[in-house]
């Protein structure tokens, strides 16, 4: 199936929309799922805005709201994860995930479903080391610490997933896996982004946790954003239990602007003869009860069971018995019911707001699904303990920030104490941070060449021959086999890694139809709709040979000049 996959949405339904059914008509494709990787900003209306971690004037409604009140409704099935710019008041409704709107699902604060056999599994927020052990404890009004804090992901929801045995075909996290940059073309990545140069040498950029998981879950496909540039790369893992050795295909996107490349149509194979409905997966609904009472919505920190004979019970992963109990508890009926309902009013354009304060209430679905299941609804914990957890954890945040060049204190100690992801000193221009302390100043001339640029691509075969210019920044090579390192482990110096061989775009009346034998390597080229100037490529950026550059493919619907100074 034609799966499309958007970068940081930034709340831009209408345009992301738009692009895909541009590309659909211009290629004759039908894009039959959209997957967006974090920042979706599911803003309902002025009091939501509020609870978005972004300076005021990156505050604008966007589009949501009109799929969240009716007035529209998703063209094609959309799954997203949270980021970490978000509506927070309006995902903590959900955390087991839900419908947001007609045809818009959220994963929740992790979750895995099913579509047309397809296992889809995602991990909402991003990684810091100062809140990964505690609980879900935030709770609406924000403080300006919980703010923040609550789109961090926390180490119950990464053990939850470590729990997942079964295959996972695709996997979104916002921000990117540890180590993930040494596996694609890193010196071309680090021209696009100058400032990423001191995290990748130093091995601090990225998620650890995500790195963990990525081990662990190995799935066929992982999709990431947050750092605002596209990104490809191919790992094989070590094989397991003399099993072949599997591999994973990253692709991170953009964020949804002129000029940018945040949307790329990526073919998965699904299974003939599946439901054509989104489906609850047994195993994760199996693993959500087995952990009901490990979930404690507290800012005190939480270390996961373990096999060290201080637990009696350590491993939550499903047997075929409690997954056939989710069954019967779903009455043999694995399809999510499309019981979306409006929990608060929609923004109305012609009775705007301003001053409204940010609701909060229990959802529906998430009542439904706990009395199904037998499962804690934690946002209502939170709630019940809101006051005394929403002043504990003003203070301890206020003590973290004061101490954060000491991140894996012996008083706090940290999972990974080798992480400094709270004290990166790098200048991210993309970035908005909640001081607005930094602007977006992107050098024209970089936006400029990063158009230029051969497209991403997702690799569907084998690496190809080695970039001489790889050898700037701490790479891996094994014998026909790519091991992403161990989340702790301080990157080594070694021989370059051999690198994927970018493809060149076909000609415009070219299809998205599977890769030939005439494209480079075997791989297949995901094109995608990318707003471009219409400016002639020149320089060592451009396409040579019979390839020409597509130019301006949907400049039907997209004139506007990108001035940098929207929402990163």
């Amino acid at each position: 199936m034609k799966v499309a996959v958007e970068g940081c949405c930034h709340g831009e339904l209408d345009k992301i929309y738009e692009s895909i059914s541009y590309l659909e008509n211009k290629e004759g494709v039908k894009v039959d799922l959209l997957l967006c990787c974090g920042d979706f900003q599911a803003v309902r209306n002025e009091g939501d805005m509020n609870c978005m971690a972004v300076p005021a004037k990156y505050r604008h409604m966007q589009t949501f709201y009109k799929y969240y009140s009716g007035e529209k409704k998703a063209p094609v099935l959309t799954i997203f994860i949270g980021g970490n710019h978000e509506a927070s008041n309006h995902l903590q409704e959900l955390p087991y995930g839900g419908w947001v709107a007609p045809n818009i699902y959220y994963l929740g604060y992790a979750g895995v479903v099913r579509f047309r056999g397809v296992r889809i599994g995602g991990l909402s927020g991003i990684f810091k080391s100062h809140d990964y052990k505690k609980g879900h404890f935030e709770f609406p009004p924000y403080s300006q610490d919980t703010l923040r804090s609550v789109y961090h992901i926390r180490n119950i929801d990464v053990f939850k997933l470590k729990q997942l045995k079964m295959p996972i075909d695709v996997f979104m996290t916002h921000d990117w896996p540890r180590g993930i940059y040494h596996y694609g073309n890193t010196n071309q990545l680090l021209r696009k982004k100058k400032f990423l140069r001191q995290e990748v040498e130093s091995g601090t950029l990225g998620s650890p946790a995500a790195a963990e998981l990525l081990n662990h879950l190995q799935p066929s496909y992982w999709f990431s954003a947050h750092l605002h540039v596209k990104f490809a790369a191919l790992m094989q893992h070590e094989a397991k239990n003399n099993s072949a050795a599997k591999i994973t295909k990253f692709l991170s996107l953009d964020k949804c602007l002129p000029h940018r490349d945040f949307l790329q149509i990526v073919e998965v194979a699904d299974r003939p003869g599946s439901s054509e409905h989104l489906e609850y997966d047994p195993e994760w609904l199996a693993i959500l009860k087995a952990t009901d009472r490990l979930q404690k919505p507290s800012h005190n920190f939480w270390n996961p069971p373990q096999d060290n004979g201080l637990h009696t019970r350590w491993d939550f992963s499903a047997s075929e018995e409690a997954m056939m109990e989710v069954v019967r508890d779903l009455s043999g009926d694995l399809r999510i019911p499309e019981n979306f309902s409006l929990t608060v009013h929609a923004y109305d354009p012609s009775r705007p707001q301003h001053n409204a304060h940010p609701a909060y209430s229990t959802n529906p679905q998430t009542t439904e699904v706990c009395a199904t299941l037998g499962l804690t609804d934690i946002y209502i914990l939170a709630g019940q303990n809101g006051q005394t957890y929403g002043e504990e954890g003003a203070i301890g945040a206020t003590e973290e920030e004061e101490d954060e060049d000491s991140t894996g204190s012996v008083d706090e100690p940290s999972e990974y104490p080798t992480d400094t992801s709270g004290l990166s000193s790098s200048y991210n221009p993309d970035e908005i941070t909640i001081e607005d302390e930094w602007e977006e100043e992107e050098d024209e001339a970089v936006g400029c060449a990063e158009e230029k640029g051969t497209d991403a691509v997702v690799p569907e075969g084998q690496m190809g021959g080695q970039d001489s210019d790889r050898d700037s920044s701490p790479q891996r090579e094994t014998a026909n086999r790519l091991i992403l390192p161990p989340p702790c482990a301080a990157p080594e110096t070694e021989a370059p890694l051999h690198s994927l061989r970018p493809l060149s775009l076909p000609p415009p009346s070219a299809s998205l139809s599977q890769g030939s034998s005439e494209e480079e390597g075997g791989f297949t080229s995901a094109r995608v709709p990318k707003r471009t100037s219409g400016e002639t490529a020149q320089g060592p950026a451009s396409h040579t040979g019979g390839t020409p550059q597509i130019k301006r493919r949907n400049q039907s619907i997209y004139t506007a000049v990108d001035d940098d100074e929207s929402e990163g």
